[in-house]
């Protein structure tokens, strides 16, 4: 059965201090979550009952004691990841824009959530090269092997906000990036699971970072090398893509590490992602 819900939320509820999953509850035009728990508001939501997957939006109202990831690390089989995916950002980088997907994996206890969930820097990795990538971050709904770019989407569950935060000292110590930007805490995603039938055209999203109030990253989806539908069909290419993986789609310019000079993510710091039709990704920083 297909779920109901078209903005889910995974919260712990004022009521009963559990952990449910919710529709947003509202009226009008749709509020961005985290900017409304970061200023205090109160956060309705109504019940879902069953899985993210399968989910129906019920009647019962709960209040938002805490926002939660969209998803559990349970329900997380693997994290893929694209680097160099936005034509903008190879023109910063000085690169060549890549013929095929440049891929790399963050394991699933790399996940991580919205405000109040911290970017947890570790000890070795505060060297002055933390930094962050604004990303349009999509979850699979169901299982699919060798799948046809025509039917990409029909595989996506929803879309969310994501920050790929990658320790570059370690990242340029070795071809393979999945140590460098894979440490614990740093994929936070969320605040909302959009689903398909809102966002429609995952190509038509304005997409944005900002670093204590100043934005340092300001593009859009459209400029992405390679779309959602290229990168679930590649993905699945004698592979079996498994429902719940979390796939990030590239981040565009503005990168601290090619910045001038360079801009690093500090003790304390707010960092934002937001990206149209969904809302703002906000998480402090935090130095283990």
């Amino acid at each position: 059965m297909a779920p109901t819900w078209t903005h889910l939320i995974r919260f712990i509820a004022v009521e009963d201090g559990l952990i449910h999953l919710g529709q947003v509850d509202q009226t009008g035009e749709m509020m961005d979550v985290s900017l409304a728990v970061f200023e205090g508001k109160q956060i309705k939501a109504r019940l879902v009952i069953g899985s993210l997957f399968d989910g129906v939006v019920t009647g019962k109202v709960m209040t938002v004691s805490q926002l939660l990831s969209p998803m559990s690390m349970s329900e997380v089989p693997l994290i893929r990841c694209l680097g160099l995916n936005y034509h903008d950002h190879a023109t910063e980088a000085n690169m060549a824009v890549p013929s095929h997907p440049v891929l790399f994996i963050k394991p699933r206890t790399a996940l991580n959530g919205p405000y109040p969930q911290k970017i947890s820097i570790p000890e070795f990795a505060q060297d002055g090269t933390s930094d962050y990538e604004a990303e349009l971050t999509l979850v699979i709904g169901k299982d699919g092997r060798d799948i046809p770019e025509k039917k990409a989407l029909d595989y996506v569950l929803g879309y969310t906000c994501g920050n790929d935060v990658s320790a570059r000292t370690e990242q340029f110590r070795n071809s393979q990036w999945c140590f460098s930007k894979g440490l614990d805490m740093s994929a936070p995603i969320g605040p909302v699971l959009v689903s398909t039938s809102v966002v429609t055209e995952p190509s038509e999203l304005a997409i944005k970072a900002t670093l204590n109030g100043e934005t340092v990253q300001d593009s859009h989806t459209n400029q992405m090398i390679f779309s959602v539908q290229r990168t679930v069909s590649f993905l699945s290419h004698g592979t079996t893509l498994e429902r719940g993986t979390i796939i990030m789609m590239g981040t565009p310019p503005g990168i601290g590490f090619t910045r001038k000079p360079r801009v690093v993510l500090k003790h304390g710091d707010d960092m934002r992602v937001y990206i149209g039709k969904i809302g703002t990704l906000i998480n402090e920083v935090y130095y283990e």
